[in-house]
């Protein structure tokens, strides 16, 4: 028997390993393709760069010298420390007319690698899955037995592994551990060498002078970057598919427009970007094919309203009344004007406001629901087998600068390791500040929003004033131009608080890099939603509310009240939304087309400016050509963009049922534009892990909630569907006199100052309401109340009926979790 204090024998049984040769990876590989010499090497030709530092200095000596002493020594003190952690270096220099560039080539030895691995829990592979990779859509069209439009062969598709933790002992017991040159991945690489640039100081650690990313907000170094793994461009002439390298591969199969139909190679973007990147562009293709029903039904709603337009009896009505009614104005100095002069708009209104309406509403909130429980599905699969599932709860460790900023430590109660720790007390008042910041950003938005409205009620009068042929259009275009103004406004107040939340969520100081982004997320979003949404939510059920009526208008500093067009609230709030939605959509995508391709231009003409003309592009080493390339923003924009956008298609899809299918095109251009960017035009980012989509997936389901009050509400008090069904069932079934029905006749003490005119409500002569007001207003509440607890229902059943994790997929985190309590037990050796 053992006793304590005597070290463990350590002669675990060895797990069995399949091999097969089609399905290994990496090191276990044998038979491979003939991949193209590596260049991403030192000069010696066999030691691997791992990451690049780059800065640069003025050729001119005397400028030279009088540059920032401090960032020099700054600079050299950074260098020595990580020589002293292990790290190989090597210098390279590239001249220009004005400027030299100085590249420290920065690779990490099998030790380190094998130390900071243990130390950031990277997982290492213990057996090959032998499992097939399929996805739902693929499987519906196998049952119904339809070809495939969607499917495409993508060569060398990586293999999945059970995985677990590195322990630097058990090093024997882990697939491919034989060659030291392949067992970790290039990505794992680039992690080791993040790490420990992230957490390397500088200087005086009280101040904060340690990391990579302080140097680089410093201007010590002007950029920090792993390597792309050769060009994107297929090589001449053609090699066998099998030989591509993997950026080749993605550019091919997933970046060019020609891919468009075709499904993403998920697992080559995990293999080459990482598991977060990937993860986001599987939930935007995911997305994106739920969008294909939606917009379908959509699509069928908006074309009924056409049919609608030659068979509706108030629309015959209206159009066929000529000067019958006659209608009050619609500010203190406008004329009065004739209802049937609107019956064009009104038929436009039906295209948005029909009976379909109250069928798409209640569709598109259970396709919501239903699209975020197969989503939960879906990721809980992917993260299993990126070895994710369990990194936030477990593996993820404190931030570089959380660790080096922290005044103490503490024991962490799930792994036992002393980590750094910031007091509680000192972090609350923090974040109070914070949620300051938000509300004094909130109330700018509200006073722009006022600001709007009184442009638009002032600008009405000054067009209806004036003797043009303006006249007849001056709600139309006050309104036009009102939300053409509200969009500049939300796009330059997005750019000033994302900034600033920038800056307020890094001096929080949150413990690990998830935490930071989703309170950084949750500023943003909380902004954006008042800032995107104010406007429409004004005009839905706002706008034309508090107007009074003739004799007794009601007034906004001095001004009367905002009334709804001539053809009503739901017309405007329709325009509105495809002004905001997809405005916004084409000035993204017109940025994110053009902005890049112009930048890495203009950075490639001055490169090339201070070169001889005789260096062919070929010649360009590695670390100089990713140098010219743009740096990688993140995802946090393309999550947004995609956000606001589901809230567009949700919110408010009664009054804008072609949401769905501008939202579908949008989204089958943003897939490429993104796949571009990242391929060919930005600096390879530094691979970072995710189990989910983080604080996304609850502002999601927040926005699904939002969406089933907000449709319910705008069917009911915003549309005309239960007037015209109270009508129905109540006067005239086939609707004849529900104009008249709406209009109410102005108040005989304004008739003798005024002409008698009729305005909308329903309002006896005297201006008090009539019964039918308060029938309507009860059959109203309990519209809402039956929409809301009949969706939810239907969700909750769904919800229930579909679990977040597939049983296969549960199945196969037990099997991982024993083939890792195998790999790393320690036998103990019973004496008798």
């Amino acid at each position: 028997m053992r006793r304590r204090g005597e070290p463990r024998e350590d002669s675990a049984t060895l797990i069995a390993m399949e091999t097969e040769v089609e399905k290994n990876y990496g090191s276990v590989t044998t038979n491979a393709p003939v991949q193209p010499p590596d260049r991403n090497v030192f000069s010696d030709g066999s030691t691997r760069i791992d990451f690049v530092l780059v800065w640069e200095e003025p050729m001119n000596s005397q400028v030279e010298a009088s540059s920032s002493p401090a960032h020099r020594e700054w600079r050299e003190v950074f260098l020595q420390k990580l020589k002293n952690c292990g790290l190989l270096q090597e210098q390279k220099e590239v001249l220009q007319k004005k400027t030299k560039i100085r590249f420290v080539l920065l690779s990490a030895p099998w030790s380190v690698l094998c130390f900071y691995a243990e130390d950031i829990s990277l997982r290492v592979p213990l057996q090959v899955v032998s499992s097939p990779v399929t996805n739902w859509s693929a499987q519906v069209l196998s049952r119904l037995s339809i070809p495939n439009p969607f499917h495409q062969d993508v060569p060398n598709p990586p293999p999945d592994f059970y995985t677990c933790q590195f322990r630097n002992n058990k090093i024997q017991r882990f697939l491919g551990s034989n060659n030291r040159d392949t067992f970790f991945k290039t990505t794992q690489r680039h992690q080791v060498l993040y790490e420990i640039l992230a957490r390397t100081p500088y200087g005086s650690m009280k101040r904060g002078e340690v990391g990579i990313d302080r140097l680089l907000n410093e201007g010590v170094f002007t950029a920090a970057y792993p390597l792309h793994e050769g060009g994107f461009q297929l090589p001449t002439p053609p090699v066998p598919l099998q030989s591509l390298a993997l950026r080749q591969i993605l550019y091919s199969y997933w970046a060019t427009w020609s891919s468009w139909r075709s499904y993403q190679p998920l697992d080559h973007i995990r293999e080459y970007f990482g598991e977060k990147i990937a993860l986001y562009f599987a939930w935007l293709g995911f997305y994106t094919g739920w969008l294909l029903p939606a917009s379908l039904v959509g699509t069928v709603v908006f074309l009924f309203g056409f049919w609608l337009m030659a068979t509706d009896v108030p629309t015959q009505e209206l159009c066929n009344s000529r000067n019958s009614f006659t209608m009050c104005p619609l500010c203190n100095i406008c004329s009065v004007w004739n209802y049937s002069d609107i019956c064009s708009t009104f038929k436009v209104g039906l295209l948005f406001d029909n009976g379909g309406t109250v069928f798409f509403s209640a569709f598109m909130s259970l396709w919501a629901v239903t699209f975020l429980e197969f989503w939960k599905r879906t990721c809980s699969t992917l993260s299993h087998r990126w070895d994710c599932s369990e990194f936030q709860d477990i593996e993820e460790r404190p931030r570089p600068e959380f660790t080096a900023m922290a005044p103490m430590t503490i024991r962490n109660p799930v792994t036992g390791i002393e980590e750094p720790h910031f007091p509680a007390n000192k972090r609350i008042n923090r974040t109070l500040t914070g949620c300051m910041a938000i509300i004094v950003m909130v109330a700018v938005v509200l006073i722009f929003l006022m600001a709007i409205i009184l442009y638009r009620t002032i600008l009405t009068i000054i067009i209806d004033k004036s003797d043009t042929v303006l006249n007849g259009f001056a709600a139309r275009i006050a309104s036009i131009t009102g939300s053409v103004l509200n969009l500049l406004v939300i796009l330059m107040l997005s750019k000033v608080y994302t900034s600033l939340a920038h800056i307020l969520t890094r001096w929080e100081m949150h413990r690990t890099q998830s935490k930071y982004e989703d309170m950084f997320v949750l500023k943003v979003f909380i902004f954006q939603f008042i800032n995107f949404y104010s406007s429409p939510v004004y005009i839905a059920f706002f706008k034309g509310r508090f107007v009074g009526y003739p004799g007794k208008y009601n007034t906004l500093l001095g001004v009367r009240n905002e009334d709804c067009g001539a053809g009503g609230c739901l017309v405007e709030l329709a325009q509105e939304l495809l002004v905001i939605m997809v405005g916004k959509q084409l000035i993204n995508n017109m940025q994110e087309f053009i902005l890049p391709k112009l930048k890495s231009w203009w950075q490639k003409r001055n490169r090339r400016r201070g070169e001889g003309k005789g260096e062919e592009e070929e010649e360009v080493c590695p670390w100089e050509a990713d140098y010219q390339l743009l740096v990688c923003e993140g995802l946090f924009s393309e999550y947004l963009e995609m956000v606001i956008q589901f809230g567009f298609i949700t919110i408010f899809v009664a009054a804008f049922p072609l949401a769905p299918l501008f939202a579908l095109i949008n989204n089958w251009v943003e897939i490429r534009l993104d796949a571009q960017k990242f391929v060919t035009e930005y600096r390879r980012p530094v691979v970072e892990r995710a189990q989910d989509l983080g604080v996304w997936l609850p502002i999601l389901q927040l926005i699904t909630h939002v969406a089933v009050f907000s449709n319910a509400f705008l069917i009911a008090f915003t549309s005309s569907f239960l007037p015209r069904l109270y009508y129905r069932h109540t006067r005239d079934s086939n609707l004849s006199g529900f104009i008249n029905f709406t209009l109410a006749t102005s108040p005989s003490n304004y008739s003798q100052q005024h002409t008698r005119c009729r305005y909308l409500d329903l309002r006896d002569e005297e201006g008090n309401y009539l019964p039918e007001y308060y029938h309507l207003l009860a059959i109203r509440l309990a519209f809402v109340i039956v929409f809301e607890h009949v969706v939810f229902f239907i969700g909750r059943m769904i919800d229930l009926m579909v679990p977040d994790v597939p049983e296969d997929v549960e199945i196969k985190i037990k099997r991982e979790h024993y083939l890792a309590k195998e790999a790393l037990a320690e036998n103990q050796v019973q004496k008798t």
